[in-house]
């Protein structure tokens, strides 16, 4: 079997492919691009209950160079292991913390509000320019602490770290001599140069004031902080949004269902995240031979974990390819699991429940106009490019 998860076919539908890989091929060895993949619950569960045996640090996308020192140039956290991974993610785990995210809700509804108006006057004709891009970008720069006026860039530079495309990754990942990359690291420089000499009320400005075991956070730290935030924490809540979005509109029951007692959206959400993940799958690194299904994956192997194949498994979740927003208990692997759990999940469910309780209200009778999802191309991410829409307004309001 040949899986090629940059595979434009494969973006229409991967849930067939994913379901053969577990039935035939549990333990893949992809000879092409030199990786492997785990695709059922339990191996993919395992894996991330075992940080030391499947490592982050040498990469988390397949098909880019393993060892390549220009991809450890800005250290990222989501690439990081032990006690530095440990420090550094304590600093800013507080910045995510329940009362944190509470103390946010007034102002996502406040921005999630403000768009739908927007849209809704010039009668929008793309849910994700209008809504599910910008919507993440703001609160992200919000948090950082970017001005007004530079979340455009910062949305195209997001979009391309993000959606890289391993036949060309110059400029794309974070070691990169030129590129978007390259200007995004830039970018953070010049705002934390600010910060030192004019602190605010951001997150910038608190891990420049933060130290780990008496020491202040390196430049290039700061830069792989912030890089990390954005790009996390705008594309999967991006693409969870689309990916729902697109859901609703093939399941108007579910829809009805929210409109009628949006009490349900949190459930609904985990649903959504497991149903169709915005992150599909991240690699790691095995440091000892693995054995698995009767194959053995030597160390020092590039190991694709498929989150979104793990989600849809038949062993582990009962009837997996029905939307079912009741679903419980709905221990899905949208988010990772253990010590590289996404910091930003709770900022994503929040700004998800937000949405979805404003769209359903305001534009309910909301329907696509498009048979074919124009999906973005992308091996770790899944969602929408366009998603050309009728807002429904005549009928909302008759």
């Amino acid at each position: 079997m040949h899986f090629d998860p940059y595979d434009p076919e494969l973006h229409r539908d991967p849930y067939p492919v994913y379901r053969q890989l577990r039935d035939e091929h549990p333990a893949h060895y992809e000879e092409s691009m030199r990786f492997w993949t785990l695709s059922r619950y339990d191996d993919v569960a395992a894996a991330l209950r075992n940080p030391d045996l499947f490592i982050s640090s040498k990469g988390i996308a397949v098909g880019l160079p393993q060892n390549d020192v220009a991809v450890q140039s800005v250290p990222l956290l989501i690439m990081m292991d032990g006690p530095e991974h440990t420090q550094l993610r304590g600093l800013v785990s507080g910045a995510f913390s329940p009362r944190r995210m509470a103390a946010l809700e007034p102002k996502i509804r406040e921005i999630t509000r403000g768009l739908l108006d927007e849209m809704c006057e010039s009668n929008g004709t793309d849910l994700v320019e209008h809504l599910t891009n910008p919507l993440p970008t703001i609160v992200i720069a919000e948090l950082l602490g970017v001005p007004p006026d530079d979340r455009h860039r910062f949305k195209i530079w997001s979009d391309a770290v993000a959606q890289f495309d391993p036949a060309k990754p110059d400029g794309i990942h974070p070691g990169a001599t030129e590129g978007p990359a390259v200007e995004l690291a830039m970018y953070f420089a010049d705002i934390l140069e600010e910060r030192r000499k004019a602190p605010q009320d951001d997150l910038l400005s608190r891990l420049l004031a933060a130290q780990v075991d008496g020491r202040s956070l390196t430049t290039q730290e700061l830069i792989g902080f912030g890089f990390l935030l954005l790009v996390a924490g705008h594309e999967t809540t991006t693409n969870l949004l689309s990916n729902t979005l697109v859901l609703l509109d093939r399941h108007p029951d579910v829809r009805r269902q929210l409109i009628e007692s949006p009490a349900m959206i949190p459930q609904a959400v985990e649903e959504f995240l497991r149903y169709d993940s915005p992150v599909q799958g991240l690699a790691r690194t095995t440091t000892a031979e693995v054995e698995l299904h009767g194959r053995k994956i030597p160390a020092d192997e590039t190991v694709l974990l498929l989150f979104a194949s793990a989600n849809r498994d038949e062993r582990h979740f009962p009837d997996p390819d029905r939307l079912d927003i009741g679903r419980a208990p709905n221990d899905h692997l949208a988010f990772g699991f253990g010590k590289h759990f996404c910091l930003g999940s709770g900022l994503a469910r929040l700004e998800a429940r937000i949405a979805f309780e404003e769209i359903l209200a305001r534009i309910p009778d909301y329907r696509l106009t498009c048979d074919e999802i124009p999906r973005i191309h992308s091996g770790p991410i899944r969602g929408a490019e366009r998603l050309p829409v009728d807002l429904g307004l005549t009928t909302a309001t008759s």
